[in-house]
């Protein structure tokens, strides 16, 4: 597998975490996190790459997610 295989795979797993956690700390769906997330600014910084963030954790981009991006949904 090449590097950029792993890259894709990490992002596609990175991404179902993200929606995962972002449905059970807000109390949603996952369609409902599905729909946040990928309409978030923070997922287009995600799969750019922009400044490494898709190397943080899932759950400090889930809380970066609802500290930074509150209008897309009420997370607890």
């Amino acid at each position: 597998m090449d590097g950029e295989t792993l890259e894709r795979v990490y992002q596609e797993n990175l991404d179902e975490r993200i929606i995962a956690y972002l449905s059970e700390i807000c109390g949603i769906t996952l369609e409902q996190a599905m729909d946040v997330y990928y309409h978030s600014k923070l997922a287009d910084k995600i799969h750019r790459g922009v400044e490494g963030v898709q190397y943080l954790d899932y759950k400090v981009l889930v809380q970066i997610l609802c500290e930074t991006e509150r209008e897309l949904f009420a997370c607890n």
